[in-house]
């Protein structure tokens, strides 16, 4: 597949703090920043041909074959463990992490009918990154309890979204995601994350034309995306590689929506 050109959404700084208030899923779920946006188009490249291919530790994000025992994603709940214990696995290997906290699973669609249907989320179509250095330690410590936060910060540790298709090959609303190398700390803004049970932060994007912009054309329920949102290392690995769902011109009309899961882990690595 060829590299393409298509639109991505970055913020408009204006000095206000943006507001981003998390939907709850259903037909109506729906984007909703108290902020400006300006679409811009972008080169995405072709990930599957980069060679090495990518690597979390330098451009934050990296695919792998990855076939799961789920048959069905709206039904995990009875095999959540076992699921938890895959995506462990797959990322302690491909991480080199010691061990590994599931801490979230979160179901999305580009469809309305299938939002309804199975109550979940729309995609993320703004470019993002889930956390802020601030929001991961908060996580870190909301999960854990302030006496095991403080020992695992002692070390390093990082927050990994594994990212896959659960219906078919991904045509429509793929992510589109930035080489970290080529992202800069004032690209980023703090942005307040109002969810019906907690308040975070989260980052939003400002435009830089030094952004490299990949994808993976056709992802399918066989290939699980690692995307890093947080690395504590402070050495020259990646921190973070925002990213965004976008429309894909290449998609066919008859394409079916996509349907996608997304569970986040803490990693540790001491």
């Amino acid at each position: 597949m060829p590299d393409i050109t298509a639109t991505l959404r970055y913020l408009i700084p204006t000095g206000e703090r943006p507001i981003y208030i998390a939907s709850t899923g259903g037909a109506d779920a729906a984007l909703n920043v108290g902020a400006e946006f300006e679409d811009r188009e972008v080169t995405v490249h072709n990930a599957r041909k980069l060679s090495p291919r990518a690597n979390l530790d330098r451009e934050g994000f990296t695919l792998r074959e990855h076939i799961s025992v789920v048959k069905d994603f709206y039904q995990l709940e009875p095999q959540r463990d076992l699921y938890e214990a895959e995506i462990t696995d797959l990322v302690l290997t491909v991480s080199g992490g010691r061990d590994a906290h599931v801490f979230d699973h979160t179901l999305r669609s580009d469809s309305s009918e299938v939002r309804g249907l199975h109550t979940i989320r729309e995609t993320a179509s703004v470019i993002h990154n889930d956390y802020t250095d601030a929001s991961a330690h908060k996580r870190l410590v909301d999960l854990l309890g302030e006496d095991k936060a403080s020992q695992r910060l002692r070390g390093r540790f990082a927050i990994i979204n594994v990212w896959r298709s659960i219906r078919g090959t991904v045509w429509n609303s793929p992510l589109a995601l930035c080489d970290a190398a080529t992202l800069a700390n004032n690209d980023l803004v703090a942005s307040e994350r109002r969810a019906h049970d907690r308040i975070g932060e989260l980052e939003l994007v400002s435009w830089n034309p030094a952004h490299r912009w990949y994808y993976y054309p056709q992802m399918n329920a066989t290939e699980a995306l690692l995307i890093k949102t947080f690395d504590s290392s402070g050495d020259e690995r990646a921190t973070r590689s925002v990213h965004s769902a976008f429309a894909n011109p290449l998609a066919p009309d008859d394409a079916p929506p996509r349907e996608s899961i997304e569970s986040r882990m803490l990693v540790f690595f001491d």
